[in-house]
């Protein structure tokens, strides 16, 4: 987006005689004091100048630096606000903050709630993951977690608060006055900023090739891709606050200036001792570098591998490992805060870019040789930041556990996952095909957790070359940062404009939730069956909840209504044919054994997340919630399975809350009003629109953003019943469970199958349990009695059919087809011909609807070179499929049965091939 020449020619710069001129690196347009100035000051077009010489008058800590800038604006009239959660749950288009305004959008913003204070500064930790790959070798200009020093001012058109003039001396004071920065060094580079859905012109500042802060005037909403002018005129400032800290101490990276005594300790577990000349010479040039292609890289280090007079290879050698170090420091805070609000690492959404960040640092770890000290490091961090963050000392247990538990999965995955690389790389080669795609290594990512160095590590000694994008991880996070746009409703946007012009309906379920029956004006009928009433009682399908169902009637004729739907504020009934017309009045009637079930269902769904919270921890958030009239479910994020204790304990809980009859209060409240009284935890349902939200307060138990219809006291769900729990995605519980009546219904058809089992085992119900397993050890003693009769009679086979094999150089081939029913015989024989015969090769096809080849290698002819995986693979290509395996063990197969005989016969050739070579 083009700036105009006189957007920033405001009274600050001429009175303290700034001029605009252009970067003759960039062509960036740029104010600047400095009238021999022919470089906007930033990086890449300048180097650090500030490494070893900081241009403020004393040295400050982040938390100083926050504390400065925090009192700085509020001496000139800011009201200080807390900061908000780093996961961004009141929002359904990001998962993370990724900058102060954030916490504001989009409904200060788009005004439809005011601000806690107007003008007010925040000091935010946010996250971002689209420059992952920079982080670390860019010596700290690419963080994923930072501090925004967020001073805004919301201008109304009736009442302004200060706009640029304002903004940019407010900047310019602190840095020069307090900071001691002196003016004619600092420069002010035009840009055009775009981010949550807004925009607007902005200007960077930067200090002797840092630029430390940006300085939005956000005028804009993005609709389509159009810019479209906003009333609200925004003052949007992002102070890079580990910036201006690196910025005050000059350290040898932002690093040392953020994280001292955390990469010190870091470092003594690596046994590194980084020299800092070569870090300071490093950090001046690393503003110029980009990890996108990594050549950048490369001539950054040629140049400082010249300076110090050291060959550039030998220079990275030295510096990779300390920017794992910093990476290492970077993600495991950041960790921290996720895990701490409730994120489990799972591959989807948050969870996802949770796992990414233990992958890389688990990685990292292991270059660095202290991969055991993952927990350590990150217990580091909590103690560190937990002074200025107290949750994460308060979730110092959750989330080492949950790190513990990420990390021994992630063992497990790469165990598996390095024969995966094998096999695919034994099948390119057969294909003739000499370099991974890019594709496969995020395939082989996401599916299996592997790193794309230990792809490349592998594949490359089967053959295959690896090509690793420089931004591998900026890659596969910028997929997944964005969260996906929320579905609509096909019905409503199909009625939209034939709605359009009709008022909201009024709903009285909320009212009165009780209410069974209603008179009702017909506001119009759409395609013979969509009916709109001016007020109705039927609940429209949302939240999780289903819609009502029941009968319009007119006179004698009744119409059935068979669900309900929102499209905006009107209520849609969705009939099996409406005789009906605007202006008649109709009698309304729900289904009310239907509702009464939703209820409980709906209000026992809140009781039993707060039993899961209580005994499974506060990171276990809601994420997602279906319920039904026979039964419902709650997802529930945790990072393992569910213990039978820990259900059983999660039922009694939800029972007690019942039995204690607590009040179900229900409160249309403002959102800011809600939020501050009941912090992010209301949005445990996701997040909820509007400038009131109805809040749903069970005592002191639980308290949620809902728009559901419950109970009026946890008493009347009456019963409530866990009937089973699911894992529906690694990182999510699913518990399914009935309440009331219908958990009756449940627990008597279990009690009618246990009595069915009781009476066919000829046992009591008190006994049944003693029976089952008088039953299980005899059907053991059964199978392992088969299983010795299977054994014997391979062994016999074994020999026989070694007596009959064709001898190859010394090796004993044994081929032969077969159609036996079970494929455990078959492994039994393989088993038993290569312990009779150590230098023996087998090969077995079963064939049934489809043909397997087996091949087992003995001990004495996998010395020879011969390998079970290579063999199946070949064998496998007559029957149109592919196969692997491991050395002395393969398998594959295909749908040809034509080709069974073309590959045994082939076994024969390729022992002799491979035995002769």
């Amino acid at each position: 987006m083009k700036i105009e020449e006189n957007e920033f020619a405001i009274p600050f710069f001429k009175e303290n005689g700034f001029i605009r001129k252009r970067c003759k690196r960039c062509g960036s347009y740029y104010w600047t004091q400095d009238l021999d100035s022919e470089i906007c000051g930033d990086a890449p077009c300048q180097e650090y100048t500030f490494i070893g010489k900081p241009p403020t008058k004393k040295s400050y800590s982040l938390k100083e630096m926050r504390q400065l800038f925090l009192s700085f604006f509020e001496k000139n009239g800011h009201n200080v606000i807390e900061p908000y959660p780093v996961v961004a749950r009141w929002r359904d288009d990001v998962y993370f903050v990724g900058a102060s305004i954030f916490d504001f959008q989009p409904y200060v913003t788009g005004g439809v709630m005011p601000p806690p204070a107007n003008p007010l500064v925040v000091s935010q930790p946010c996250l971002r993951f689209n420059d992952l790959d920079n982080v670390g070798p860019t010596a700290g200009r690419h963080l994923v977690i930072f501090e925004m020093g967020g001073a805004h001012a919301f201008n109304y058109p009736e009442k302004k608060i200060y706009w640029k003039n304002e903004t940019i001396r407010l900047h310019h004071e602190l840095l020069t006055k307090e900071l001691g920065v002196d003016s004619s060094s600092v420069t002010y580079k035009e840009h055009f900023w775009m981010g949550g859905g807004n925009a607007g012109p902005d200007v960077e500042a930067c200090v002797d090739g840092l630029e430390i802060s940006t300085l939005v005037f956000m005028s804009y909403k993005v609709i389509d891709g159009k810019l479209v002018e906003i009333p609200i005129k925004t003052v949007d400032t992002g102070y890079g606050m580990e910036r201006w800290t690196w910025l005050s101490q000059g350290s040898v990276s932002g690093f040392h200036a953020v994280y001292k005594p955390v990469l010190r300790k870091i470092f003594k577990l690596t046994g590194l001792k980084p020299e800092e000349k070569l870090l300071a010479e490093s950090a001046k040039l690393s503003g110029t570098m980009n990890v996108e292609t990594l050549n950048e890289k490369v001539e950054a280090r040629k140049i400082v591998a010249n300076r110090v007079g050291m060959d550039w290879r030998e220079l990275d050698d030295i510096l990779t490992p300390i920017e794992n170090v910093y990476a290492v420091a970077d993600h495991t805070k950041a960790l921290a805060f996720i895990l701490s609000e409730g994120i489990v690492p799972s591959n989807t959404e948050e969870g996802y870019l949770a796992r990414l960040l233990i992958r890389r640092v688990y990685r990292m770890l292991k270059l660095l040789g202290i991969e055991e000290k993952f927990l350590d490091v990150m217990d580091m961090q909590i103690s560190y930041w937990g002074g200025d963050f107290p949750n994460l000392k308060r979730m110092r247990g959750e989330i080492l556990e949950i790190l513990a538990t990420e990390e021994e999965k992630y063992k497990k995955t790469l165990g598996r996952g390095v024969e995966i690389v094998k096999r695919l790389a034994l099948s390119l080669k057969a294909k003739n095909v000499k370099r991974l795609p890019a594709s496969a290594l995020i395939k082989l990512y996401d599916s299996h957790g592997l790193v794309p160095e230990i792809v490349k590590e592998v594949a490359e000694k089967e053959g295959v070359e690896v090509k690793v994008p420089g931004n591998f991880f900026g890659m596969v996070a910028n997929k997944r940062s964005q969260a996906p746009a929320p579905s609509e409703d096909p019905l409503a946007r199909e009625l939209s404009q034939k709605i359009s012009g009709l008022p909201e309906t009024k709903p009285l379920y909320y009212e009165n939730p009780y209410m069974k029956e209603f008179k009702a004006k017909v506001l119009g009928v759409y395609g013979g069956k969509y009916v709109v009433l001016d007020q109705t009682c039927f609940y429209p399908e949302g939240g999780g909840q289903p819609s009502d169902s029941g009968a319009l009637t007119l006179g004698e004729v009744e119409v059935k209504v068979v669900e309900a739907r929102k499209a905006g504020n009107v209520i849609i009934h969705v009939t099996e044919g409406a005789p009906l017309k605007p202006g008649d009045v109709v009698k309304g009637k729900i289904d009310w054994e239907r509702r009464r079930s939703l209820m409980r269902h709906h209000t026992g769904t809140h009781i039993l997340l707060g039993a899961a919270r209580r005994v499974l921890g506060e990171h276990a958030w809601q994420a997602g919630a279906q319920k039904g009239v026979e039964s419902s479910r709650l997802d529930i994020s945790h990072h393992k399975r569910l213990t039978r204790g820990e259900i059983a304990k999660i039922e009694e809980l939800a029972l007690a809350v019942i039995a204690e009859d607590l009040p179900v209060k229900v409160e249309w409240m403002p959102r800011g009003e809600a939020e501050k009284m009941y912090g992010f935890k209301l949005y445990q349902g996701g997040a909820v629109p509007g400038r009131e939200i109805r809040v749903v307060k069970i005592g002191d138990w639980d308290v949620e953003a809902c728009g559901g219809t419950h109970c009026s006291r946890t008493g009347e769900v009456g019963l409530l019943k866990i009937l089973r729990v699911d894992r529906p995605q690694d990182g999510v519980e699913r518990i399914i469970f009935a309440t009331g009546p219908q958990a009756l219904k449940r627990i008597q058809e279990r009690e009618t199958k246990l009595l069915k089992i009781s009476e066919s085992l000829g046992a009591s119900i008190e006994k049944v349990d003693r029976a089952v397993e008088g039953l299980i050890q005899k059907f053991e003693e059964t199978r392992k009695a088969l299983e010795r009769c299977v054994e014997k009679s391979a062994r016999a086979e074994a020999k026989a059919l070694l007596r009959e094999a064709e001898e190859i150089r010394g090796v004993k081939l044994v081929a032969l087809k077969t159609t036996l029913e079970d494929e455990r015989e078959v492994l039994a024989l393989l088993n038993e011909i290569s312990k009779a015969e150590p230098r023996s090769v087998s090969v077995v096809a079963l064939v049934k609807e489809s043909a397997r080849i087996f091949v087992s290698v003995g001990v004495e002819a996998l010395k020879l070179g011969l390998n079970a995986a290579e063999i199946a693979s070949k064998l496998a290509k007559p029957l149109g499929g592919g196969g692997g395996g491991k050395p002395y063990f393969g398998q594959g197969g295909g749908t040809k049965l034509d080709g069974v005989d073309e590959a045994l016969s082939m076994a024969k050739t390729f022992l002799q091939e491979k035995l002769s070579g």
